[in-house]
């Protein structure tokens, strides 16, 4: 066999393998490591292999920036800023019709701009915003699946982890990419904001239950004050202002302005007497955890990067589309068509490990930009957190939950408008790429 059919085996069998039930990297080191030792028929060479992608592929400057915002993103959370979102959001919304569930929308976007993680705002907010939409008549369907939609928006607007990962991969800058999620970040939150107004419009049977149409009206109960308001927006604002204002003014690096966000958000932390030392213990473990488990994931994807190319297959792959005479947008379509299907049973990070290496070397002839494949890549991967059966998003809001009377298929049912304007968004950003990179 060529290099270029034992590559494709592999692939194939990688991909059986996870769905098989094998975690992601184990099965891409694996299929990796036996790749290697059959193209060039030694053992060593594929240790070699290993060695380099464990010990060279993580030894570098740039992989601090994983546990230093997952660590701010866990103080954060312990601060309390997620509830501190859902209160400004819900304080200058509640009045607009559907506002409760744009409340959640908008509170979504700015917990994600300073945590980066779509799976704590799908924990905090379904516990916070849920409960609060069911008080004012709400459907619990609609509630939940807008909490499972809108928290996506932390995996878009940065500091996105898949952003850092996407970075890393195809070693882009990450500010470059932070630059270039803002744009598409603010043009999904409206797209669910309008979204949510026009259920709230043409299908309130939808939005809320029979007979409790008006009663988002009655939002004054328990309302905080202008001063109570001001004082939860400032902490988010100087987090914001000092992670953001530090790289795209050129202060600190996007590594410094991660050790900068983690300080402060420890600080805020301090001052609001939230953090306990078994809390502190709690933060340290799970972030030692997450960024274990991500490096893990980088050394597999490196493994299985440097496979393909021993085995020349991106670069046959490109030449066999460029000779087929598959166009741009066919080759597109049937990228986003496999990250659709494989985001229904493989996480966010594991895709963007096997799928970007292979056709970003594929598009690379019609000279496309790689921020901007990185950025529609991240909406496509997206999709996935909110497609069945796995919708890790979804999965995250009915464990948070856990009642019996929520099912998962009332959130996938409940997340399906945001679902199809997260489509079209990805569709305009494909047709109009300056909405990523404009301001590049």
């Amino acid at each position: 066999m060529t290099g270029f059919e034992i590559g494709i085996v592999s692939a194939v069998i990688m991909i059986a393998l996870i769905y098989f039930g094998m975690h992601v990297p184990i099965a891409l080191a694996l299929t990796s490591f036996v790749s290697v030792w059959v193209m060039r028929g030694s053992f060593d060479i594929a240790a070699a292999l290993l060695y380099e992608s464990a010990a060279h592929t993580i030894n570098e400057y740039i992989f601090g920036i994983v546990p230093l915002f997952v660590l701010m993103g866990f103080f954060v959370s312990a601060a309390g800023m997620g509830r501190d979102a859902y209160e400004i959001a819900h304080y200058l919304l509640s009045r607009v019709l559907g506002g409760l569930g744009i409340a959640t929308v908008a509170a979504n976007a700015l917990f994600a701009s300073v945590t980066g993680s779509s799976i704590a705002s799908a924990s905090v907010f379904t516990r916070v915003a849920v409960p609060e939409m069911e008080r004012f008549g709400y459907r619990t369907r609609f509630a939940v699946g807008t909490v499972a939609g809108s928290a996506i928006l932390g995996m878009l607007i940065p500091p996105s982890i898949l952003l850092i990962f996407y970075a890393i991969l195809t070693e882009q800058s990450v500010g470059d990419l932070f630059l270039a999620g803002i744009g598409p970040g603010l043009l999904l939150t409206l797209m669910f904001g309008v979204t949510i107004v026009l259920m709230a419009r043409f299908t309130p049977n939808l939005v809320w239950s029979s007979g409790s149409e008006l009663s988002h009206e009655d939002a004054d109960l328990d309302r905080p004050t202008g001063e109570q308001i001001l004082w939860k927006t400032v902490p988010l604002a100087l987090l914001i202002t000092l992670v953001f204002g530090g790289i795209y003014g050129g202060v600190f690096t996007a590594i410094e302005a991660g050790g900068m966000g983690a300080f402060a958000a420890f600080l805020i932390v301090l001052i609001r007497r939230r953090l306990t030392w078994k809390k502190l213990g709690e933060v340290l473990i799970d972030t030692g955890h997450i960024t274990a488990s991500l490096l893990f994931l980088i050394i597999a994807a490196s493994m299985f990067s440097r496979m393909l190319g021993i085995s020349g297959l991106p670069t046959q792959m490109g030449d066999l589309v460029m000779d087929s005479g598959l166009g741009y947008v066919a080759l597109l379509l049937i990228y986003f068509a496999i990250i659709l299907v494989l985001g229904t049973v493989i996480e966010s990070i594991s895709i963007m490990a096997i799928m970007v290496p292979i056709f970003l070397a594929a598009l690379q002839p019609f000279g496309i930009d790689p921020v901007w494949f990185g950025i529609v890549t991240v909406i496509a991967v997206e999709i996935g957190l909110l497609t069945p059966p796995l919708g890790l998003s979804v999965f995250v809001v009915h464990a948070t939950l856990s009642r019996r009377d929520v099912s998962l298929k009332d959130i996938f049912i409940g997340s399906a408008p945001l679902t199809l304007a997260m489509l079209f968004v990805l569709l305009l950003v494909v047709l109009l790429p300056q909405i990523a990179i404009g301001l590049l």
